[in-house]
């Protein structure tokens, strides 16, 4: 880690403290996650460490193999004797409201299936969808679900192509869950990783944080806050293809900063690679209606879920081609780098503080924002 400047506002004691605080929450981690809860709560869906907890806990040791393993959020492969490789994910939305500013749970499963293809590098091709029904929703909200995907994957240059239906008694799905899952055509030479990233790289961020949980919230409670945040949805396949054409390889880990925002996923990042991120406050950047709304609920952008945004870390030396190269992008003209890759303290994220002290940024812990997509 940096040694602390001599413009730092911060004690020397105070300093130590956090550093003291820094290597304790390191040694805890080397020891992972642990699954110690006995019943499911919604804190196991928000992505954060509960969510870690039971999937190290339960669905890692079961399913364990060597493309699980890694995971990240699709995984890759040859199948025997073809080329080129292949990509693959899945997820499911259970979002509520159903309908909110700037899209809908449609709208959200593709795009979200099409981003964490977007992740591996992969060009996104097929979609399913999966949908469970509760008995007694409108058929006329149903349409304009269907149409919201069926739009979607027209604009992405994607086709729904299987899916299924299934119909549960009245008060048994909250009217509707959607499953989706994706196919697309693997990068030919890179490879996709969260373990890869190396002392030096920079952390480029694809823009504002935070403006799709804000809009959840904002619309599922009804709250007297004036703002006009809407979602971020969006497919980022076209960004990426550009960032790609720009800088190749150097590209050393992507992911969309979805349930647990920035700071878990550069946690989980960190983990994997051993490495520690450190971020930069002033850097990042937050709409002010986001960050009022934020500052009123008592919440932090950066455990705030996205689904239009992406970070990539990419190495030092290319950073700034990175940078120019998704600007140029429509998705991507607010990217900034927002911080850099350390070699200690392993698996710690901290933030450098606009007042010029310094934080451990950790995990998600519990669900502020449950049903979030």
């Amino acid at each position: 880690m940096d040694e602390p400047t001599t413009h730092n506002p911060q004690t020397a004691g105070q300093i130590d403290e956090v550093l003291q605080k820094i290597e304790k929450t390191r040694q805890a981690r080397r020891h992972k996650f642990y699954l110690r809860d006995e019943k499911i709560t919604l804190s196991h869906g928000s992505g954060g460490k509960s969510s870690h907890n039971l999937i190290e806990g339960v669905f890692a040791p079961a399913f364990s193999n060597p493309l699980l393993d890694a995971m990240d959020d699709s995984a890759t492969f040859n199948i025997v004797g073809t080329n080129p490789r292949l990509a693959f994910t899945t997820d499911t939305y259970v979002v509520s409201p159903l309908f909110f500013p700037g899209g809908d749970i449609g709208r959200l499963a593709v795009h979200g299936t099409i981003n964490d293809l977007v992740t591996s590098g992969a060009q996104p091709l097929y979609l399913s969808a999966g949908f469970i029904l509760e008995e007694g929703f409108p058929i006329a909200d149903l349409r304009k679900i269907v149409g919201s995907m069926a739009e979607s994957a027209k604009e992405a240059g994607v086709f729904v192509v299987t899916g299924d239906t299934k119909v549960v008694q009245r008060g048994k799905a909250d009217g509707v869950f959607i499953n989706t899952a994706g196919v697309g055509l693997a990068h030919p030479t890179w490879q996709p990783g969260q373990n890869r990233l190396q002392a030096g790289d920079k952390v480029l961020l694809s823009g504002p944080i935070g403006d799709h949980g804000i809009a959840i919230m904002l619309a599922r409670e009804a709250l007297e806050i004036e703002t006009e945040v809407q979602s971020d949805t969006a497919p980022l396949h076209t960004l990426v293809a550009a960032l790609f054409a720009a800088v190749g390889d150097s590209i050393h880990c992507l992911k969309d900063p979805t349930r647990g925002g920035v700071a878990t996923t550069l946690n989980e990042m960190a983990l994997s690679s051993d490495v520690a991120i450190a971020l930069d406050e002033h850097a990042i950047p937050v709409h002010s209606e986001v960050r009022g709304a934020c500052e009123i609920l008592g919440l932090d952008p950066l455990t705030i879920a996205n689904e239009g945004k992406m970070l990539v870390i990419v190495s030092g030396e290319k950073a700034d081609e990175a940078l120019a190269a998704m600007r140029k992008h429509p998705l991507g003209r607010e990217t900034a780098i927002i911080g850099s890759v350390q070699s200690s303290p392993e698996g710690m994220v901290f933030l450098r503080t606009d007042i010029g002290g310094m934080r451990v940024l950790d995990m998600l812990v519990g669900d502020p924002l449950p049903r979030i997509c």
